[in-house]
């Protein structure tokens, strides 16, 4: 492990030069083309117009980030989106990530914001291990080729289908998730969709086959959300992991 949670520094970034380094980290991370970067100028809008953007250090040296942009929902009710959080590979196991989500929810909690949405690749499933037993969010929307095929190698040239993560802040189920040292929640789960453990794999070695279990498995989801049901649990196993869906309100 490169550096341990408690040396790590997490502070909202403001300046030109905190921006330039968020830049580089989305280089480093995922390996993106020019075209895909998101520039220093968007983040500037952010820091104005009421989003977020965070970044943790070690020592001086920048080794994740974070942002998310406002919305507003019918109601009108505002809420964040978290567009992109990314940890140096070398940092990934030091809870930096947890560190930047937590700090995105007290800050939006001190705002009145009641939700943080964000999407991620289901196929990404220590991601969304976090992200529904750690973090407490629950899933009820995917859309295919959300962002289109992307340079990264890490996309492996699938399309960019996404889960739409909802962190409902202030709610019993993410209170109890982010408490220190609190178990996971039983599920009842009434539906599973699963994916082998290897999908990292198998989405490096043999696309075709990765693309077939991304296509069938986005036609459950959308199954499963058309009958009122959400992902609010994530089973890890031997051969295969689960996402776990239940009625939700």
């Amino acid at each position: 492990m490169a550096g341990s949670e408690a040396l790590i520094e997490v502070r909202p970034l403001f300046q030109l030069d905190e921006f330039a380094e968020v830049v580089r980290l989305q280089e480093a991370i995922w390996g993106f083309d020019p075209t895909d970067l998101l520039p220093m100028r968007f983040m500037v809008v952010l820091t104005k117009v009421g989003g977020q953007v965070f970044g943790a250090y070690n020592g001086g040296k920048m080794i994740a980030f974070c942002f998310a942009m406002p919305g507003i929902k019918s109601g009108p009710k505002p809420y964040l989106h978290s567009h992109m959080l990314g940890v140096l590979p070398e940092y990934r196991d030091a809870g930096v990530g947890r560190r930047l989500k937590l700090r995105q929810r007290e800050e939006a909690m001190a705002r009145g914001i009641a939700l943080i949405e964000w999407t991620f690749d289901p196929l990404e499933l220590k991601n969304a291990f976090f992200n529904i037993e750690r973090l407490g969010a629950v899933v009820r929307r995917y859309v295919p080729n959300q962002y289109g095929i992307t340079a990264s190698p890490l996309h492996g040239g699938l399309p960019t289908d996404r889960c739409y993560a909802e962190w409902w802040l202030d709610s019993p189920r993410v209170k109890a998730r982010v408490a220190q040292g609190s178990a996971p929640q039983p599920c009842q789960p009434l539906a599973k969709i699963t994916y082998p453990v290897d999908i990292a794999r198998v989405r490096r070695e043999d696309p075709k086959c990765a693309r077939e279990i991304q296509h069938a498995n986005a036609e459950k989801f959308r199954d499963a959300f058309v009958r009122g049901l959400a992902v609010t649990g994530f089973e890890r196993g031997e051969k295969e992991n689960s996402y776990l869906l239940e009625p939700w309100q």
